[in-house]
């Protein structure tokens, strides 16, 4: 949709892990990375009008939308990270497991009602497919053929345990059409283990933060 690469998607996820790091951002967030390639990928199907319905980790979606770098980057200053609506871009996120799909589909139905052109992206993680929001969702999205996909970005965790550990095996769930997924390894963990680099504060922060 818009000509954001992935070299900036990367250089502007460093530019926060480094402002957290260094303790200006006293917030939770959560870092993209890991998934440029497929996210690009995605978004070249993206057209102006669209609506970008997003997670708790928002940043790259929010880029790849059309988002200002500089108005992102003083959404997650403010606390914001996990909370970026925009709607000069129909842009909505939400920190809530599943949470938007609802409003995923009803927005789709508007569209389809009102006999417009426009399509609804609803972005969701491995975990969220197991709610029954999500399940609610498809079915209805599926059931009246309305202008709306599902993107599962499987990473393999809901906050820390594998589908295998949730599960009981490693089971990929079999969904219509209007829901794809794709595979990935995140750069930053979502917790306090697993893959990729920690995000915390440095040493030295905490010890100024101790001391007042």
């Amino acid at each position: 949709m818009f000509n954001v690469t992935k070299d900036e998607l990367i250089s502007f996820e460093d530019k926060i892990y480094d402002l957290f790091e260094e303790g200006e951002l006293p917030y939770l967030i959560h870092l993209c990375g890991g998934n440029e390639d497929q996210l690009i990928d995605i978004f070249k199907d993206v057209k102006e009008g669209d609506y970008i319905f997003s997670t708790h980790r928002t940043h790259y979606h929010y880029l790849l939308a059309g988002g200002s770098p500089n108005k992102l980057e003083r959404k997650i200053r403010e606390g914001d990270s996990m909370f970026v609506f925009d709607n000069s871009i129909n842009f909505l996120s939400t920190s809530i497991l599943a949470g938007l799909t609802g409003a995923a589909a009803g927005t789709a139905l508007a569209l389809k009602m009102r006999d417009k052109d426009s399509k609804v992206w609803c972005f969701v993680g491995d975990g969220a497919e197991e709610e029954g929001h999500f399940y609610e969702a498809v079915s209805f999205v599926a059931g009246w053929d309305l202008p709306c996909t599902f993107i599962i970005e499987d990473n393999d965790r809901q906050v820390d345990t594998s589908k295998i550990e949730r599960r009981g095996k490693d089971v990929i769930i079999k969904w219509p059409d209007c829901v794809k997924r794709y595979h990935y390894t995140p750069t930053y963990p979502h917790a306090s283990t697993g893959s990729g680099k920690m995000v915390k504060f440095k040493e030295e922060v905490v010890t100024r933060y101790k001391n007042g």
